[in-house]
C-alpha cells in the first residue's frame, strides 16, 4: 500500500511541476489555444469548446508541441516562437488613432489619420532601442547594465543615466525637458 502512494505523490508531483513555469519553458502555445478559448463567449459556450478541444486532441497536441519542441527553442534561443508573432492593438490618442503592432524584435506605431509610421527597433546584439521614422534611425538608448542606459543627447552624444528618479531628473535636465510632468512617480 506504501508503493502506491509513493507513486501516486511522484505522479502529482511530476504533473503539478510541468504547469509551474520555470527552466522547463513557458508553453505558450497551449497558453494561447487555452486563452483563446476563454474568450469564444460565455461560460457555458467556452465549456463547450474545452471539452471539444480535449476530444479533438487540439490541448493535448498543443501541450505536446510546447513540452517537445517550442519550449527546447526556447530554452536553447531565449524566445519562444509561440511568443513571437505580432500582435496589434488600436490606441486612441488625443488628436488621432494609432496601430500599435509588435513583432519579435520591436514595435510599429502607425497613425491612421495621416499615415505616417514609425518604428521602434530592439537590436539583441548591442541591447538597444532605436527610432527609424522616413527612412532615418536613430539609435535612443542602449542598456548598459540593470540599472543604467545610455541615452542619446540633444547633441547627438550619449550619457549615461542611472534607472532612478534621481537619474532620470538628472537627464532631463541635461535635455532641458525639466518640470515634474515628466518626473517618476
Amino acid at each position: 500500500m506504501r508503493k502506491k502512494n509513493l507513486i501516486l505523490v511522484t505522479v502529482v508531483a511530476l504533473a503539478a511541476s510541468m504547469t509551474m513555469q520555470s527552466c522547463i519553458g513557458s508553453f505558450a502555445l497551449y497558453n494561447k489555444v487555452k486563452n483563446w478559448n476563454d474568450h469564444v463567449g460565455d461560460k457555458f459556450v467556452n465549456e463547450l469548446v474545452f471539452v471539444a478541444m480535449w476530444i479533438l486532441p487540439v490541448y493535448e497536441l498543443s501541450f505536446a508541441a510546447d513540452l517537445f519542441i517550442l519550449n527546447s527553442i526556447e530554452f536553447w534561443s531565449g524566445t519562444n516562437p509561440a511568443l513571437a508573432q505580432a500582435e496589434t492593438k488600436v490606441v486612441d490618442g488625443k488628436d488621432a488613432q494609432y496601430l500599435v503592432a509588435r513583432d519579435a524584435t520591436g514595435y510599429t506605431i502607425t497613425n491612421t489619420t495621416n499615415k505616417q509610421v514609425t518604428r521602434f527597433n530592439f537590436n539583441a546584439s548591442d541591447n538597444s532601442w532605436s527610432l527609424e521614422n522616413n527612412g532615418q534611425e536613430v539609435k535612443l538608448f542602449t542598456f548598459v547594465d540593470d540599472t543604467h542606459v545610455n541615452m542619446l543627447t540633444r547633441d547627438g552624444s550619449y550619457t549615461t543615466v542611472e534607472l532612478s528618479q534621481p537619474g532620470v531628473l538628472a537627464y532631463q535636465e541635461l535635455v532641458g525637458i525639466g518640470g515634474t510632468a515628466f518626473a517618476l512617480k
